[in-house]
């Protein structure tokens, strides 16, 4: 009878004697871009609520209403700052509502409105701090840290001349100039120097646009010229043209001028750009962009953009959902992450997430929001009739577990081209409870999820103050669980899948040890 011709280095015997192979963690993160057959073993087919960090993936932190009762979709967030008067306002069905403190929520601020979609920004002047809200619909709203007044082109204690106020949906401010973009036109106008009323000046871009359509987003973006820190005012048209002025005063020849146009894509929603220090992020069909890289050279390289790892990902959520309410890219700086929010549908909307440190990224679920602000250095999100405090160290979805799930990248184990019988896994994680956590193992790049989601039983531990010693159970620190759990599997190659279940404990997965032998069959 013939044998099986054996490799050079590794024997084909059936019941081969039982191998180990340790596998760091994804630390390399959510990879959507290549081929699941040749992905670094350090990537992640799929990795959900777990955050990729520099030597570990962790938990992601969870959220806890912060005020309820609204009664609406929340969708839209507003952070007036003030001297050392900070305030969080949340718009909602066709009112304002105060949402500094927690709890239930107050009157509405303002009533009568025809949407929730506003956009904002604060403006400090010699007559005090201010924020403006504008949503091309309604006329403008300007709080004053005490106030909200209605901003119309009527003779008022505050007024803007010159532009039907009820057209104007986007504000930014540059050079100590409030600036508005008109609903639908290739028009921007810009009030005086250090002023929130007054006459309103034009800037037409119609001749400067050159495929046409409309303004949709501003901002401002600081570059080093080659003689020091400068500032340019971007204009960003639905069609992705992206269109750079520099200058004080735009009246003037002399010193305001156009520096050039790009086309970087078709711009997803209003809240298409973020302030990152000195850079911008432009989220378009084409990716998450920054701005410095992306207008390099004429041709834009797919590479630059920093959601390129996950480009399909990005690419199937922004043709599916790309023109639905709720895109917005948000700077976590508090915990090193930039979110995008993807709307799938309203109460299912996810996040990519990518840690600024590593650039890795992984998806969040679990967190429904419409809209993000930064208030206080701490990132919080409007949902359903809710404002929402986002990534607590609670560890828990308001009163929900959190449910992770983790494929990482498939390995050959050093085996191409022979099949291998797996038997049990050990994940080491670093935890301060007892978690629910599941270690199995996918074959053959099938990256279906074959079970079922886990169940936590919460252990109740002691209060300071509250609990009484001897009795009551007092958590402790982090330490590391690694207990082995038999998986079933056979392959060529074979892929880690981790999931979890947990409230109020913290999870860090540094690797996974898996055992296996070596079956019939090769090459």
């Amino acid at each position: 009878m013939a044998r099986a011709r054996r490799s050079q280095s590794i024997p084909l015997v059936q019941g081969d004697v039982a191998r180990v192979a340790s596998i760091p963690a994804p630390v390399g993160g959510w990879n959507a871009r290549d081929s699941i057959a040749n992905m670094d073993p350090t990537d992640a087919v799929t990795l959900d609520n777990m955050f990729p960090n520099v030597s570990s993936v962790t938990l992601r932190g969870g959220y806890s209403n912060h005020v309820t009762g609204i009664g609406s979709q929340v969708e839209s967030l507003f952070d007036y700052s003030g001297g050392a008067t900070e305030k969080l306002f949340a718009a909602a069905g066709t009112s304002f509502y105060d949402v500094t403190s927690a709890g239930a929520v107050g009157a509405a601020v303002q009533t009568g409105l025809t949407n929730a979609r506003w956009e904002y920004t604060n403006i400090t002047t010699s007559g005090g701090s201010y924020i403006y809200c504008v949503n091309g619909v309604d006329a403008p709203r300007l709080y004053d840290g005490a106030t909200w007044s209605t901003i119309t082109g009527v003779s008022a204690p505050i007024s803007i001349t010159g532009v039907t106020t009820t057209t104007l949906d986007n504000v930014t401010l540059f050079k100590n100039r409030v600036w508005f973009i008109q609903k639908d036109t290739l028009k921007a106008w810009y009030l005086p120097t250090s002023s929130v009323g007054g006459a309103a000046q034009v800037l037409d871009l119609s001749s400067v646009a050159q495929h046409g359509g409309h303004l949709v987003a501003m901002a401002t973006w600081t570059i080093d010229a080659g003689y020091g820190m400068d500032d340019n005012l971007l204009f960003i048209t639905n069609i992705g043209e992206v269109i750079i002025y520099r200058g004080t005063d735009p009246a003037s020849s002399s010193t305001w001028a156009l520096v050039g146009v790009w086309y970087l894509g078709t711009p997803i929603g209003k809240r298409c750009v973020v302030k990152y220090g000195g850079d911008v992020l432009f989220i378009s069909y084409f990716g998450l962009l920054p701005l410095a890289a992306a207008l390099q050279s004429d041709k834009l390289d797919p590479r630059i953009a920093l959601s390129d790892k996950i480009q399909g990902a990005f690419a199937d959520a922004s043709s599916a959902y790309g023109t639905s309410f709720g895109w917005q890219v948000v700077v976590d700086n508090r915990n090193n992450a930039i979110y995008v929010n993807v709307p799938v549908s309203t109460g299912q909307q996810v996040q990519y997430v990518m840690n600024n440190i590593t650039k890795s990224w992984c998806r969040f679920t679990g967190w429904a929001a419409n809209c993000f602000e930064i208030f206080s250095n701490q990132a919080y999100f409007g949902g359903n009739g809710v404002v929402c405090k986002a990534w607590t160290s609670t560890y828990t979805d308001n009163v929900s577990d959190i449910q992770t799930n983790s494929l990482q990248a498939f390995n050959y184990f050093e085996a191409r081209g022979q099949k291998k019988i797996f038997t049990r896994g050990r994940p080491s994680i670093f935890t301060n409870g007892e978690p629910s956590i599941f270690v199995g193992i996918n074959t053959d790049f099938d990256t279906s999820d074959r079970t079922a989601a886990l169940s936590f039983s919460p252990t109740t531990v002691g209060l300071w103050d509250t609990g009484v010693w001897d009795t009551a159970l007092w958590g402790s620190g982090l330490s590391i669980t690694n207990n082995w759990q038999g998986i079933t599997g056979e392959g060529y190659c074979g892929a880690v899948n981790l999931k979890s279940s947990s409230s109020g404990i913290n999870i860090q997965w540094a690797s996974t040890d898996i055992v296996y032998q070596l079956g019939w069959g090769g090459i």
